[in-house]
């Protein structure tokens, strides 16, 4: 199922035997927009600290509770490496925090929603510069999206599958152009991000986007929808692709 991932901050992390605490951000991979971990403020319990969660040690969601179980213990989160939540967050402390966690190692991956590959021995990893590709959700959200011709709006979420955690939507508010409208634009539309001018480029007309099909939040977005998007845009489907089949 799809969600959003801004209704998603503030969900209840419970390990087996206990609250970690909430969801505070989503770190994801811009080369391959799937989500790598959950940024998870422990509140009270461990003061000041946050924790990063892959989604290989997710179990299943309550979505009624708004809990996300892990199949891990508190002590084993309290005694996992520190690692600072500020960017970059670098290799070797990702690499520190799979091997003592025995998570799979994803910067193996080669393609969208193969997040859980294992590193080959004889790959060279990055020791100490941060990981390019790996930023916060809570940071992107508010750039502006610039289309081919000019801005449409800016980034205002994200829309996540909950299966493989794959980002499949980046919802867009036009409202400084077209008030109330709210548009969803898929990854294989985004032509480049600029990090430093805070803008993202896609490869869709303004007037294309005006006539494209309304988003509402709230609603879910569902295949009826997803297919009158695609064949409004003329792209094609990600769902038709061999490895999601």
């Amino acid at each position: 199922m799809l969600r959003s991932i801004e209704e998603l901050y503030g969900y209840t992390i419970r390990a087996a035997d206990g609250d970690i605490g909430k969801v505070h951000d989503f770190y994801f991979d811009d080369e391959f927009w799937t989500i790598r971990y959950l940024v998870v403020d422990t509140g009270t319990w461990l003061t000041g600290r946050r924790v990063l969660i892959a989604p290989a040690s997710l179990g299943q969601p309550d979505w009624d509770t708004k809990t996300l179980p892990v199949r891990l213990t508190k002590k084993q989160v309290e005694d996992s490496p520190l690692v600072g939540t500020d960017q970059p967050v670098s290799r070797q402390l990702q690499v520190d925090l799979h091997h003592y966690y025995g998570w799979p190692h994803y910067w193996a991956g080669t393609s969208v929603g193969t997040p859980f590959l294992i590193v080959p021995p004889d790959q060279p990893q990055e020791e100490e510069s941060g990981d390019p590709h790996l930023r916060s959700s809570r940071e992107v959200i508010g750039y502006h999206i610039q289309a081919t011709d000019d801005e449409i709006g800016h980034a205002e979420d994200f829309i996540v599958q909950d299966t493989g955690w794959v980002i499949r939507y980046m919802v867009v508010d036009t409202r400084n152009w077209l008030p109330g409208k709210k548009v969803l634009v898929a990854p294989d539309w985004i032509e480049e991000v600029e990090w430093v001018e805070r803008k993202v480029h896609v490869t869709l007309e303004r007037d294309s986007v005006e006539e494209s099909p309304e988003f509402e939040p709230g609603m879910p977005v569902n295949r009826t929808y997803e297919q009158r998007l695609y064949d409004f845009y003329g792209r094609p489907a990600y769902w038709l692709d061999k490895q999601y089949s």
